[in-house]
């Protein structure tokens, strides 16, 4: 037998979707740089300190770069189409490289979505160290890469 959710009164419906429109319109006013900042905040913690880490180096590394905010809340990092996108999960935080697989990784930092033919990408951890030389020469070749595909 299925249970029913219970139902919502229409005073807590309202207030429900006013919630959402609300908030959907605050994120509409702001920036993406903005809306990154929030999310680091929100995210406290080590996810958020990673987050914020790999943002500065992501910056260091392309002073250019372009800050996104798509696919309904993933930070996303772009210069002559897409470099990576750095989401947040619950034991990790990952730096997906959009064209990922046709870059050079000597310093192996690619540990996750080896499988595929385009993407791959780094999964940090509670306490992993990054590596910041290596991982902004990886976003250099990123954006090397995007410009050669861009002057096409």
């Amino acid at each position: 037998m299925k249970k029913s959710k219970p139902q919502k009164s229409k005073s807590q419906k309202s207030k429900s979707q006013k919630s959402k429109s609300q908030k959907s319109k605050s994120q509409k006013s702001k920036s993406p740089s903005q809306l990154i900042d929030a999310r680091i905040e929100e995210l406290g913690g080590w996810r958020g300190e990673m987050l914020s880490r790999l943002r500065s180096l992501i910056n260091e590394a392309d002073p250019e770069v372009i800050e996104e905010w798509k696919w309904r809340g993933v930070p996303v990092w772009s210069h002559d189409g897409l470099i990576c996108t750095g989401e947040t999960y619950k034991n990790v935080v990952k730096m997906t490289f959009a064209r990922g697989a046709a870059l050079q990784d000597p310093s192996r930092l690619f540990n996750a979505s080896l499988e595929g033919n385009t993407r791959r990408a780094i999964d940090f951890h509670a306490g992993d160290k990054v590596d910041a030389a290596a991982l902004k020469t990886l976003i250099r070749a990123a954006v090397t890469l995007n410009r050669s595909r861009a002057q096409r």
